[in-house]
């Protein structure tokens, strides 16, 4: 059961790893054209939070067996800060207040529950009380495709919905999903497989969908953003605009 548990969790560092690196071609996209064009800056910024937050959770000191979560999480924060902030500056400037704005807030909380779980907290209630704050964030970014999930059925297209990173949140939400279970921890459990679930309706809409890759844009850049988009040479058709919702 021990070995099983870990292999779980490389297997989730490892897909969570890439969940995290998959938006490198949007802000890739967002530096050369100098804007954040119609993305959005919120799931970066949630899973920033989450990141912390569950680095936070797995140390030993809060919760047991559980430093997995904290090695892929704390590269995973630092990775979302490096987002985040490319985001601030490339924004609009009242997108640009917005997103600084939450990820103030974000610091803040993360900040609470370091000194409270630090100095008023032991045992058992301080793996509580930091568990349910980073399960709660972990459902919220999770959940984050959601608007994008709508998006694509009204619009009856994917473009906004990247193939590989549906496919990574599936595979790390499982991952952590059986983790946890291997574990008997219900603050990794819970969110995951929920993330496992949204992850998993992702896949069958891109499935649906998948031929339909949107519509002309204007300003003749369509070709070349396209290209990008597909993942066309290297990345054989891997289908990266790596748009609003997610990471993680």
């Amino acid at each position: 059961m021990d070995v099983a548990h870990f292999l779980f969790g490389i297997f989730g560092n490892v897909t969570a790893l890439f969940l995290f690196l998959a938006p490198m071609i949007t802000f890739k996209r967002i530096i050369v054209n100098k804007s954040t064009e119609q993305f959005s800056g919120i799931p970066y910024v949630m899973t920033l939070l989450n990141c912390l937050l569950s680095a936070w959770y797995g140390l030993p000191f809060v919760s047991p067996h559980n430093i997995l979560a904290s090695t892929v999480n704390g590269t995973g924060a630092v990775i979302e800060i490096i987002y985040v902030l490319t985001f601030i500056v490339f924004a609009p400037k009242k997108e640009k207040i917005k997103i600084f704005g939450l990820f103030t807030g974000v610091l803040s909380v993360f900040s609470v529950v370091v000194f409270v779980s630090l100095f008023a907290l032991h045992g058992a209630p301080r793996k509580i009380f930091c568990g349910f704050p980073a399960a709660i964030f972990s459902v919220i970014m999770y959940g984050s495709p959601l608007s994008v999930m709508r998006l694509v059925i009204k619009s009856k297209s994917v473009e906004f919905m990247p193939f590989f990173l549906s496919l990574f949140a599936f595979l790390c939400g499982t991952s952590w999903f059986i983790f946890g279970l291997l574990g008997h921890d219900p603050f990794i459990t819970v969110p995951n497989g929920l993330g496992s679930v949204l992850g998993a309706i992702q896949l069958i809409l891109y499935f649906i969908y998948r031929d339909n890759k949107g519509t002309p844009k204007k300003h003749g850049s369509t070709t070349k953003e396209n290209s990008l988009e597909m993942g066309i040479g290297k990345t054989h058709h891997m289908k990266q605009s790596n748009a609003n919702e997610i990471q993680g």
